[in-house]
């Protein structure tokens, strides 16, 4: 299926691993022209030249940027302003209850994950506005459907950013725009894999028995996502094959949220 990417777009935050990577790479693969963010620079330089060289007719562009910084989101902003396509991707939110999550790590963890999705979105809104045209994506998570005690910064985030990408979905249809999310469940990236270790560090006392988690956690399919799985629904969902989809949220979790606990 021709997605009608070839000579498009996108900018996507968070991109020098895991699914903002994987994202890339699918985008990449459909001749869409990618520029890659990330604070990353070691990291980001790996991730463009590992596209560059499986898709040398694509052109891809590096923007070294701490999004949890105003300055470097408006430069970001200014920079890549005329995208089609946006995916909000970068930051994630540490594991704890509520008694035991101090306030600043609440409000530095949501500069980027939460506030950092909300103002990049208002940004780029006013370009695509004027264009009458574009796609913000934003890669939100399962947590805030499938709600956890444990996690409850990233529960609660990724709620709001679920409310927040519904409601704006629902209104930039009027000109043009199309907002709409994903939320990926336990996906094999460097985080979820870091995750496993120290769970089976604390059970076991060494973290190389993380895959007796995995395979213990009841997941759908008996393993977590492949970040490709992820990056082929976002793929679609910013494509022209998507054009009535908006205010929307796919979840890419194998099916875990209507599953027991």
């Amino acid at each position: 299926m021709d997605l009608h990417l070839k000579g498009k777009e996108a900018l996507i935050t968070g991109a020098s691993k895991g699914i903002g990577f994987a994202v890339a790479c699918a985008l990449a693969q459909e001749g869409c022209n990618v520029h890659l963010a990330s604070r990353a620079k070691d990291s980001l330089n790996t991730a463009a030249n590992a596209i560059r060289a499986k898709y040398p007719l694509v052109q891809v562009k590096e923007w070294v940027a701490d999004l949890s910084a105003q300055n470097d989101r408006s430069r970001l902003i200014d920079a890549c302003s005329h995208v089609d396509i946006l995916i909000n991707n970068a930051g994630s939110n540490p594991g704890g209850d509520l008694l035991n999550t101090p306030t600043q790590v609440w409000r530095t963890s949501w500069d980027l994950k939460v506030f950092g999705y909300i103002d990049f979105s208002r940004s780029m809104l006013e370009h695509m506005k004027k264009r009458g045209k574009g796609v913000i994506l934003n890669v939100i998570g399962i947590a805030g459907e499938k709600l956890q005690a444990q996690y409850i910064i990233g529960s609660t985030g990724n709620a709001a950013l679920i409310a927040f990408t519904k409601a704006l979905g629902s209104q930039c249809c009027d000109f043009g725009v199309r907002v709409l999310g994903v939320n990926p469940g336990m996906t094999m990236t460097d985080r979820g894999v870091k995750m496993l270790k120290g769970w089976s560090l604390t059970k076991f006392g060494t973290d190389e028995k993380w895959q007796d988690f995995e395979q213990g956690m009841n997941l759908p399919f008996g393993r977590m996502a492949q970040p490709s799985e992820v990056a082929d629904v976002v793929a679609f969902l910013v494509s022209d094959r998507a054009s009535y989809v908006s205010g929307t949220i796919v979840n890419v979790d194998g099916g875990i949220v209507h599953r027991g606990s």
